[in-house]
């Protein structure tokens, strides 16, 4: 068994992948690991062996991409799918790629997995301003499923124009400077406590709008919890009012069809107008 080590980057597997795919390994002889990791007992060096073929290793450019979103992928045995893949494409059988394949099946859904997260991040993600005239203007704390911080920001970048902003994560932060992208990881410690800790001086108002406006006979709770995860809700400014609100809407508030608030005013009778004949 050949163990590759690596500091756990697309781009590193991808040239130890290449590496092994000119020396003939197969999938099932690799076991792929992090840099961290002690060395076993039984572990071969991953470049022992000779290169068995002088030709270069060549593959769809598409499958590279899928590859590498896949790759943002936080499961237990991302790269040992990825090898097995690309090993069956440079090998002739395209339909490790397909979604009818087992394979295939599995790659496509991590892909739909991250893209699925790079959404959540863009819709659920909440900057606040921090007045900062010499650093990031606007911070924002994210939580993702999976690594998709690097690709996903650059959505941010597009649509600030110059304005300074900063994402930090438990595992990775990007700083926007009004004129490039930098990227860290691990995530520096202030930024961290930075993003972590903004407060939103018009989250107060905000969470009364969202109260107020909120209709209990329309909640469905699987519906919401599908489209807003239960997980992004303790960074949300309004995450703390949907337990309560669903929680007054089983209650009885679905009835008037209205916040409780609404419902407890007394309104203002509007009379029918009267008919005018000719």
């Amino acid at each position: 068994m050949i163990t590759v080590r690596f500091d756990g980057s697309f781009e590193a597997w991808r040239g130890h992948a290449r590496a092994l795919l000119l020396r003939l390994v197969p999938p099932h002889e690799v076991n792929w690991a992090s840099s961290e990791e002690s060395a076993g007992l039984f572990d071969d060096p991953p470049h022992d062996r000779p290169i068995e073929s002088s030709q270069q290793v060549r593959v769809p450019r598409q499958l590279l991409d899928e590859l590498e979103m896949a790759a943002r992928c936080r499961v237990a045995n991302r790269w040992s799918l990825l090898y097995r893949v690309l090993w069956r494409v440079s090998q002739g059988d395209s339909t490790a790629r397909l979604v009818g394949d087992a394979d295939g099946s599995e790659l496509h859904g991590r892909i739909k997995a991250v893209r699925r997260e790079a959404h959540h991040l863009h819709a659920f993600l909440r900057f606040n301003p921090i007045g900062a005239t010499d650093g990031p203007e606007h911070v924002a704390w994210f939580e993702p499923a999976h690594d998709v911080l690097p690709w996903a920001a650059e959505h941010f970048a597009e649509r600030m124009g110059d304005n300074r902003w900063l994402i930090a994560t438990p595992d990775d932060g990007v700083c926007w400077d009004g004129q490039a992208l930098y990227y860290a990881r691990p995530c520096p410690p202030e930024w961290r406590k930075l993003a972590s800790e903004a407060k939103d001086p018009g989250g107060d108002l905000w969470k009364t709008y969202y109260e107020n406006t909120f209709n209990p006979s329309r909640l469905n709770r699987s519906v919401m919890e599908s489209n807003l995860p239960v997980r992004f809700w303790k960074n949300l400014p309004e995450g703390l009012l949907i337990p309560q609100m669903m929680s007054r809407a089983r209650a009885g508030a679905q009835r008037d069809g209205q916040s409780e608030r609404v419902a407890s005013k007394t309104g203002k009778r509007i009379g029918r107008p009267s008919s005018e004949t000719n």
